[in-house]
């Protein structure tokens, strides 16, 4: 069975960038299957695009751990194994607990203004059935605590890091069962770090990241 999707033209974006977005679209949401081959001249074809774009896309994608490719098979839909998942949210751990220090130190009042409309943002999109709007409104929370460290070489490595991580989030946020702990643990974090309790906001946010990784671990091992 063929896959859905298909490009949406943008006027401000470059070609290259609306094949990348969609074809990323389309492994995050499933519509392209972990293990699936992904041939250019089949996709090219598809998308009413040439290879070339289909190409630069594949080579990002490979960046972002979600394609892998195989020597003389060419590229396909990297699998998401609790391996993986571990590898990425260890690294994330480490430096989220470094960023919410920092945060801690120095945010200001209208950072933390934004970290509470942030939080406001999040929890008024779960009732939406869109889990790549959800995903966004949890990155966008995450983003106000990485500027806060006013550490740009820091920004850099999480914004790198959370391309990798957005799979592992879009896996865990199909869980509505557990929207109301993260809610929670998004105030308690805001809470922390308004206070400047570093101690308790690197707590909470090692506990943020390993609920997660536990959570999407097991959904991996019961599939």
């Amino acid at each position: 069975m063929e896959p859905k999707f298909e490009v949406t033209m943008n006027e401000y974006l470059p070609l290259r960038d609306v094949v990348f977005n969609t074809l990323r679209q389309a492994i995050l949401r499933g519509e392209l299957k972990p293990g699936e081959r992904l041939m250019e001249i089949q996709l090219a074809n598809k998308l009413g695009v040439s290879r070339t774009p289909i190409r630069e896309a594949i080579r990002k994608l490979e960046l972002e751990g979600l394609v892998l490719m195989i020597p003389r098979k060419g590229a396909e839909v990297a699998e998401i194994t609790e391996k993986n998942l571990r590898d990425v949210l260890e690294v994330r751990c480490a430096l989220e607990e470094l960023a919410v220090q920092l945060a801690c130190d120095r945010i200001d009042k209208q950072g933390i203004h934004k970290l509470q409309q942030a939080a406001k943002n999040f929890a008024s999109v779960l009732d939406s059935e869109d889990i790549t709007k959800i995903a966004e409104a949890d990155v966008a929370f995450h983003d106000i605590i990485y500027m806060a460290t006013e550490n740009q070489r820091l920004i850099q490595l999480l914004n790198n890091l959370r391309e990798q991580m957005y799979r592992y989030r879009i896996e865990y946020l199909k869980k509505k069962e557990y929207y109301p702990r993260l809610l929670a643990e998004h105030q308690d974090i805001i809470q922390a770090i308004a206070n400047r309790e570093h101690e308790r906001a690197t707590k909470i946010t090692s506990q943020h990241i390993d609920n997660q990784v536990e959570t999407v671990a097991d959904t991996l091992r019961h599939k």
